[in-house]
């Protein structure tokens, strides 16, 4: 299993089609232990899904670097799962193959054939094999998504927004499917989300962004127990302290008159 993930320094540029430059990370350092459940929180456009996606080896820091296990990571690898707020998957295939790619893409589908079916009733997806996901609802999508990335049994998920597109009841089980499949995988997970509850109900550590150029403003250790009570005092607390950071909670506005 993966022992720690490391940021070190990381910066991260763009140059626009414009020409212009964007800092979108400045500097970040952040380390995450083996089987922590972190989210990043923070304002829109300030560099979480740029974190998570150089994270995934999908993009490359222009200045420090990010370390698994003291590895540095340089491209994708099977050791990192991926979900996104899209469940992308291949329209063509029906939940079965959906979930089965990975392993036909890696030439093992044969000796890992048995995992597939494992991992459909792992994320109760049993007897919807043969659906096509025309045919499931969002939240079900999602789960057959969870149970793609996660067949190649990974060391660690990363989620970017994976339950932002779902209703409030859906998204509410699919938080606690998350937390299941945590708990039965011994899984590291990394999740970029803009909800705070969502943020306080799921996490071991919140890491609350500045707007980009981004850097850790703090990083919050949530020590409530599981399964978590939204109502619970020291819940409402967190929250409140998270919006408070991010200044979308406790600032009146002044109001312009004119006549």
């Amino acid at each position: 299993m993966v022992g720690e993930i490391r940021f070190e320094n990381v910066k991260k540029t763009f140059i626009r089609p414009d020409g212009e430059t964007v800092n979108a990370l400045n500097g970040v350092d952040l380390t995450i232990k083996q089987g922590d459940f972190v989210c990043l929180i923070g304002p829109s456009g300030c560099g979480k899904s740029t974190m998570l996606r150089i994270l995934a080896g999908l993009d490359q820091a222009t200045e420090g670097a990010v370390y698994i296990d003291d590895k540095k990571v340089t491209k994708p690898d099977y050791d990192r799962g991926l979900a996104f707020q899209d469940h992308s998957l291949f329209p063509w295939l029906n939940i079965y193959d959906n979930i089965a790619f990975g392993l036909k893409a890696r030439h093992i589908f044969k000796e890992k054939k048995e995992t597939v079916n494992e991992f459909i009733e792992l994320v109760g997806l049993k007897g919807f094999e043969k659906s096509f996901p025309h045919q499931l609802s969002g939240g079900m999508c999602q789960r057959a998504s969870l149970a793609r990335a996660l067949i190649g049994h990974p060391k660690a998920l990363l989620l970017d927004e994976p339950l932002g597109a779902l209703d409030a009841f859906t998204r509410m089980n699919m938080q606690d499917e998350l937390l299941r499949i945590r708990k039965e995988q011994n899984m590291t997970m990394v999740m970029v989300t803009h909800d705070v509850d969502e943020a306080v109900y799921l996490s071991d550590k919140i890491v609350v962004m500045t707007p980009r150029p981004a850097k850790i403003e703090k990083v919050i250790d949530v020590k409530l127990s599981q399964p978590r009570d939204r109502n619970n005092p020291e819940f409402i607390r967190l929250r409140s302290e998270i919006l408070k950071i991010l200044d979308f909670a406790g600032k009146e506005k002044e109001i312009e008159y004119s006549i």
